[in-house]
């Protein structure tokens, strides 16, 4: 690793210029180029000649540690474990939770340790694969975070609209047959309550970067946690409530190929639930050693995810058993009052990580419309904002809306986008960079070639299920 001053005041207020394709970041006092920290940086040449927007470094460990639960520990993460486990059995699920966290804790704080390993500090993940694959890391990175990114709201968005939905059929009792089955369709559509997510997004979407996003996300996974210990207590009190227990079974069931396939998509799920595509992004918000700060904030972030995932996960496939529903919440029965509280914590904590995910696309367009050298709430850049994020919005909007099949999707964006941007590059960038043992090497390939193998199976149980639900729903469709 290269040793760099890391409280440098030219790092921490360095602006990207357009000059023959490089940036040179330029103190903000004095003008003077610090040569050890971006002398030749090059941001734009990998496919972009768009300027680099500011990034101040003010955040503590714990902001980087509310951004990764935020990011990471998401209601549409927590509510299919269950399911998943319903499709792998006890020990599988256990042991492929519990690997899949392990397995990201650790390639998060491998991705940490790239932090200035030329001299530089590069502030988007793309510009940290560029450093050291060039142009074919920039545009891998740039894939695979928008996919998943892309992916990721869209599935919010509608686990969003859905919770809102429940929240209104709750008090409808008209909307409930004497038999307790839900009538459809009932009141507001699911599509109705998704744009009304999507609304409230937009507003916030005007706040300029991450950084202005930390108490947001402090309060998020507050929620999080909330989240997490109501599922918990809901699980044990239906669970203990149930007549005869005996008819709960824990038994993988359908026919050979089915049950392959949900295997497949099981671990699409577990993909999903620990998907963090922009932890360079969150790092550069970070001040002082960001190293060591981002390497307290991972290890906050994935003990508070971790140990919740194995709590929900265990407690709704004990309560439930394989008829639990992919969206856990939806098994609850009683009390109501509790119910809706869980569910306002998801939409909660959806706001937050909403957000969060929304940056890299927006990151990616502002670079070719904001001016750095204005304000941030100068007339032209608050005007470029609202054009970005209005297409953004009624572009997820409208899909969330189109094809509202939140498994399908869930399992779909960890296969083909979380997978490859959390387990596999961070290891193949780390291994690039320096040279390793040969225990630490055999460890690392074999955890790619793992991971690889579970995005290819994964990708294929998803498309199976969503081309099963296109099969038996038109679109728009008012499923909840």
């Amino acid at each position: 690793m290269v040793g760099v001053k890391q409280d440098s005041q030219a790092d921490d207020t360095a602006r990207g210029r357009r000059g023959g394709g490089v940036y040179k970041d330029v103190e903000s006092q004095g003008g003077k180029s610090d040569s050890n920290i971006a002398s030749g940086t090059i941001i734009g040449a990998h496919g972009s000649a768009a300027r680099l927007v500011t990034v101040e470094h003010n955040d503590k460990w714990y902001h980087a540690g509310g951004h990764i639960c935020t990011i990471i520990a998401t209601p549409a993460a927590y509510a299919p474990l269950p399911y998943a486990f319903a499709h792998l059995g006890w020990p599988a699920g256990i042991i492929f939770l519990g690997l899949a966290g392990l397995v990201t804790w650790y390639t998060s704080l491998l991705l940490a340790s790239l932090d200035r390993h030329d001299g530089h500090r590069h502030v988007r993940y793309c510009d940290l694969a560029a450093s050291i694959y060039g142009k074919s890391g920039y545009w891998a990175v740039i894939f695979f975070q928008q996919v998943a990114s892309l992916g990721n709201n869209i599935t919010i968005q509608i686990v969003a609209g859905q919770a809102m939905k429940s929240i209104y059929r709750l008090y409808h009792p008209e909307c409930t047959a004497a038999d307790g089955t839900l009538l459809q369709p009932c009141g507001i559509s699911l599509q109705a309550w998704i744009a009304i997510f999507g609304a409230v997004q937009l507003i916030i979407s005007q706040l300029p970067d991450i950084s202005s996003l930390r108490e947001l996300n402090l309060f998020c996974t507050l929620c999080t946690v909330l989240f997490a210990a109501g599922c918990l207590g809901m699980s044990i009190y239906d669970g203990n409530n149930q007549v005869d227990r005996s008819t709960v079974s824990y038994s993988v069931q359908g026919e050979k190929e089915q049950k392959i396939f949900n295997i497949m998509f099981a671990l699409g799920i577990i993909a999903f639930a620990f998907g963090d595509t922009i932890l360079p992004e969150v790092q550069a918000t970070v001040g002082g050693n960001a190293k060591k700060e981002m390497y307290k904030g991972i290890s906050m972030g994935y003990s508070i995810l971790l140990s919740s995932y194995m709590i929900v996960a265990i407690a709704g496939y004990w309560a439930f058993g394989f008829n639990v529903a992919s969206f856990v919440v939806v098994s609850f029965t009683a009390p109501t009052g509790m119910i809706t509280a869980i569910y306002i914590w998801a939409i909660l904590q959806i706001v937050g990580c909403y957000q969060i995910y929304c940056r890299p696309t927006f990151g990616f367009a502002y670079n070719y419309v904001i001016r750095p050298d204005e304000r941030v709430w100068s007339a032209h850049n608050v005007m470029m904002r609202a054009v970005v994020t209005t297409v953004y919005m009624i572009l997820i909007t409208l899909i969330a809306c189109l094809i509202p099949f939140f498994g399908d999707f869930v399992a779909f964006v960890g296969a083909i986008g979380f997978t490859p941007m959390d387990f596999i590059l961070p290891i193949i960038l780390w291994q690039k960079v320096g040279k390793h043992s040969f225990i630490t090497s055999t460890i690392n390939w074999a955890i790619v070639i793992f991971y690889s193998i579970v995005a290819v199976v994964g990708a294929i149980g998803s498309v199976q299920a969503i081309v099963a639900d296109v099969s038996n729903y038109s679109v728009f469709a008012d499923l909840f």
